[in-house]
């Protein structure tokens, strides 16, 4: 059997359109707000080359900076715990439900829902119970009044509120995930093992959990890396408010760059950002290449 090779000339000819569009859309950005970070500049007057003082203010002299990544971290890490459960979801699915497409689309259908129509909607639920709120109103009714709060105005509660309706609206993206990658494994595999004697949870522990370990990485992945860029639904919901107690590095940089007019010093905060995506990407991938070499 002849087999075409392709020239790698006509490979390059091929690939350099998408190269220079990927490279025009993320490269070229990435290298302009760099160098925007080494300006005193308010984004439309004339600027002033000050190198890395605005790095040096970012992490000496800014009162909203340190608490901004710890949130944005925090918000990160309680992303990734909806992938397990993302997972235990899938497997239930998969195994006791017949035709689990309906109810796997149901799950997506938060994350189709525009950021506004979600925000809104958590707002009116986390409302006091004078104004209607939902969740107030339960805990009242249940005897739990003590338990009632203004979920977002109250500085000590507000990011957890947040963290709660980003797990809720990311939840069945994941549930559809983890779902495609169970359905990808060879019911063969399941039918060797059920006549080993494995079945059930023994043969999702021993069989499904190492073969979706690759899937699972992409969750991981998309939740965390997603989590740190967060942003649309925070502004809607909170502002970063009360008193930048739900600010996290994302919406800093927005209210530095817009409503302070401060554009060098927010591109410094965005050059932060890419940096902590990338390195926060190379140790997961490390993290998961060993464990694939252990399970494999």
């Amino acid at each position: 059997m002849n087999v075409l090779k392709v020239p790698g000339r006509t490979i390059a000819l091929f690939v350099l359109p998408c190269l220079l569009v990927y490279v025009g859309l993320v490269f070229v950005p990435i290298l302009v707000s760099f160098y925007s970070s080494l300006l005193d500049w308010n984004g439309i007057g004339t600027s002033k080359f000050i190198g890395f003082d605005n790095y040096v203010q970012m992490f000496t002299a800014d009162p909203v900076f340190w608490p901004a990544v710890k949130r944005t971290l925090m918000f990160a890490v309680f992303s990734m715990v909806e992938i397990p459960v993302a997972l235990f979801v899938a497997i239930l699915l998969n195994r006791y439900i017949r035709k689990p497409n309906f109810l796997v689309s149901s799950y997506f259908l938060p994350v189709i829902l525009s950021v506004v129509i979600i925000g809104q909607l958590w707002k009116t639920i986390y409302n006091p119970a004078s104004l209607g709120g939902m969740l107030n109103q339960i805990l009242i009714a249940a005897g739990l009044e003590s338990w009632s709060k203004a979920w977002l105005t109250d500085p000590s509660v507000a990011m957890y509120a947040l963290y709660i309706v980003a797990l809720w609206q990311y939840l069945g993206y994941h549930v559809l995930i983890q779902f495609t990658g169970i359905q990808n494994i060879p019911s063969e595999v399941y039918e060797a093992a059920k006549i080993d004697g494995a079945e059930g949870f023994t043969a999702d522990w021993y069989i499904t959990m190492p073969l979706v370990v690759p899937i699972f990485k992409i969750s991981i992945v998309l939740a965390f890396i997603g989590s740190l860029q967060a942003f649309d639904m925070i502004m809607v919901m909170t502002g970063g408010g009360p008193a930048h107690a739900t600010d996290v590095i994302s919406t800093h940089m927005y209210n530095m760059s817009f409503l302070s007019m401060k554009y060098g010093y927010g591109s410094a905060l965005a050059t932060f950002l890419v940096l902590l995506c990338l390195v926060a990407t190379v140790i997961i991938n490390i993290f998961f290449k060993k464990l694939e070499a252990k399970v494999s």
